[in-house]
């Protein structure tokens, strides 16, 4: 292949040079997949209507999240085990998202620990999983607001891990050398199960099933940073956060590797956002493969979006370079689609523009 020109592109270089394992894991879904297929049609199905004359010539896609200016309305979605694509991980990911001016959200369980991933003067977020133990969970707050992270993104759409079959057929393991670098001895490895992933394993021994509203109370006692609702689907949901002091939510549903046959994220967004209204920060990740999916998310009502799979294509094919270029891909596009569209700024993108 030549020179990638698009996020397809960079999945199928991607493809080639991954072990089948750490390929399956990355684009996986849970079950059948139909959700993580839907999550990519749906924004697919929205169509835009342009104005014209309106004088495009300068344009910005700048924004600010939280207090935080960013140079497009984008960010790096939470995702694990990034040392697995490229050996720098996290660390190239975050230092790409701080080039193109970005957001970058780090995992847990990411294979750097956080105090090696944050870029001095670039916005980063920390998602959370909450553990039985929660001695453990106070400490990785302690540890994210010491490094510098400026918000928590509470992910709560995980009670229990959905069944990825890739990875059960795979016996999804870290592979040799790498661990979760947040976390504290024997809770750093992830070996093979008996007949299932070592994930699932993982998640099922240590994450707690048993989380309520008063869990968010409680994390809300134990930070001073903001906090976020990642895997929110419902109004409902998104307005008992936001009446609980959350700073906002995000739309998702863990990439179609939670719930199988949920709804798609581009069809919730609407209810949600209208639900939050100006209360919070609103924001959508699932299936954003084009810069254009990045304006239907606004002109549907979030603040931004989060990427999640492509960035992890680009860091497999060429490391922190791969990254940057996955992203000025999208804010090419984001910038070509606002002209074509006569925008000339984010406050012009709006649901007049939905056909």
């Amino acid at each position: 292949m030549t020179e990638p020109i698009n996020l397809a592109d960079y999945e199928a270089l991607a493809a080639e040079r991954l072990p089948v394992m750490v390929r399956d894991y990355y684009a996986s879904g849970a079950l059948d997949e139909r959700t993580l297929r839907d999550n990519l049609a749906a924004w697919r199905q929205i169509r835009l209507r342009h104005r014209v004359l309106r004088g495009v010539g300068q344009r910005s896609t700048a924004t600010t999240l939280l207090g935080a200016p960013l140079q497009l309305p984008l960010g790096i979605a939470p995702m694990a085990f990034q040392a697995m694509a490229h050996p720098e991980g996290e660390r190239a990911t975050a230092r790409a998202a701080a080039e193109a001016g970005a957001l970058m959200v780090l995992s847990t369980m990411s294979n750097h620990p956080v105090e090696a991933v944050a870029v001095p003067g670039a916005p980063l977020w920390f998602q959370l999983y909450v553990y039985r133990d929660r001695g453990l969970t106070r400490a990785l707050v302690q540890r994210a607001e010491a490094a510098g992270c400026q918000a928590l993104v509470f992910t709560v759409d995980a009670p229990v891990l959905g069944t990825r079959e890739r990875d059960r057929r795979n016996r999804f393991h870290l592979p040799e050398g790498l661990e979760m670098g947040n976390l504290i001895d024997h809770l750093r490895q992830l070996r093979p199960g008996d007949d299932d992933s070592g994930l699932a394993a993982y998640v099922h021994e240590l994450v707690d099933p048993d989380l309520t509203w008063e869990t968010l109370d409680w994390l809300r006692a134990h930070t001073t940073l903001p906090v976020l609702l990642k895997g929110v689907a419902h109004p409902d949901d998104a307005r008992e956060a936001l009446d609980r002091g959350a700073a906002g939510v995000i739309v998702s549903n863990h990439g179609g590797r939670q719930l199988d046959g949920g709804v798609p994220t581009a069809e919730l967004l609407p209810a949600v956002a209208a639900a939050v209204g100006e209360r919070g920060v609103v924001m959508v990740d699932g299936g954003i493969r084009r810069g254009g999916d990045i304006l239907r998310a606004l002109a549907l009502g979030a603040d931004a979006a989060l990427v999640g799979r492509p960035a992890l294509w680009g860091l497999a094919v060429d490391g922190q370079v791969g990254v940057t270029r996955v992203l000025d891909i999208l804010r090419r596009e984001l910038d070509e689609t606002m002209a074509l569209c006569g925008c000339r700024d984010l406050s012009e993108v709006t649901a007049a523009l939905l056909g």
